[in-house]
């Protein structure tokens, strides 16, 4: 387990961002996104508060520094993608990218509203002030202008724009927990209502275009925002459609790393080890950890992913928000 820590530790800035794989990557992978962020900081709670408080708190800064930016996409919705917020940012400067990167992402704004609120229940100081509160109350506003739950946005992958179920699901769950833990900030039921019910015509579909995706088992884990039945569903989907041997593809028909078929993401597999460990089934808590502990690489890192039907993985590696589901799954 320490080796798993350090492994994920290791790809800490100064500044308390995460790079989403090793800093020497080539691929872009050594920069910082929001959504990454929260996910690797997830497998150090047990271990490391500071590093977990220090990346908040280096998320809510970099919202502050663009402050402007979540100002005028409340006063006017977002006419085209630059004018949100972007994904990505550079995490010695906390300056965003300037690239086009599939900037419609309003699931990683729900997430960090999520993990904000819960880990705050936890008793993590995330909240330094006023002025991070006042953070937290626009970023519900600009989900509210950018009307997050019929918005066509690119979704965790950056990719097609279209309404996605992960990405209403993680708003919805974002805004419940901020609601329930902060009673200081304002959510209208109704925001909360909308997404639920954008759900409801979705699930168990990720999208109009997408049966099954990867990226729903958010909505069991963290979120649990899915009914029993979605749960269900969900599962079955992604184990019958997406489950490989070197890991879990994000959704049929992925051209992502494609070579002789959709690549494999090891982080499929203690995503779905957690699940199942949520669920009290030892069974298959045990399989998919066991899965999990297969596809690591010599280094004990755990890659994003594998050419299909391969032993071979690309060059993000680790992928930290993978290494971090690692962490989580042997808890």
């Amino acid at each position: 387990m320490n080796n798993n820590i350090t492994i994920l530790r290791n790809l800490r800035y100064p500044t308390g961002l995460f790079a989403a794989a090793r800093k020497t990557v080539s691929t872009g992978y050594n920069m910082a996104w929001i959504r990454d962020n929260c996910y690797c900081a997830m497998g150090l709670e047990k271990f490391d508060k500071e590093s977990v408080e220090m990346a908040y708190h280096a998320m809510l800064n970099i919202f502050l520094k663009h402050e402007a930016k979540i100002d005028s996409a409340i006063k006017n919705p977002p006419a085209n993608k630059m004018d949100y917020l972007h994904a990505r940012y550079y995490p010695e400067t906390l300056e965003e990218s300037k690239q086009e990167w599939g900037n419609k992402q309003n699931d990683m704004i729900g997430l960090f509203l999520f993990k904000v609120a819960e880990l705050t229940q936890k008793k993590f100081r995330v909240i330094r002030n006023e002025h991070d509160s006042r953070i937290i109350q626009k970023l519900i506003n600009y989900l509210e202008s950018v009307q997050y739950y019929r918005d066509v946005d690119n979704g965790i992958w950056e990719e097609n724009e279209e309404v996605h179920a992960s990405s209403v699901g993680a708003c919805v769950a974002g805004l419940k927990k901020v609601k329930e833990v902060f009673k200081n900030v304002n959510v209208p039921s109704e925001l909360i209502e909308k997404g639920i019910a954008t759900l409801n015509v979705l699930l168990p579909r990720e999208s109009v275009t997408k049966k099954a995706d990867l990226a729903l088992l958010s909505l069991i884990w963290p979120y649990n925002v899915a009914t029993k039945q979605q749960a269900e569903q969900i599962l079955k989907n992604v184990e019958e459609n997406l489950v490989r041997e070197k890991g879990v593809i994000r959704y049929a028909g992925d051209h992502y790393y494609s070579k002789n078929g959709e690549a494999e993401w090891t982080m499929g597999f203690p995503w779905l080890a957690i699940i199942y460990k949520s669920r009290k089934d030892k069974k298959k808590h045990k399989y998919y950890l066991e899965k999990t502990l297969s596809v690591m690489n010599a280094n004990g890192e755990m890659p994003e992913l594998y050419y299909s039907k391969t032993n071979v993985h690309n060059e993000n590696s680790p992928l930290g928000w993978a290494q971090s589901l690692l962490v989580r799954s042997l808890e």
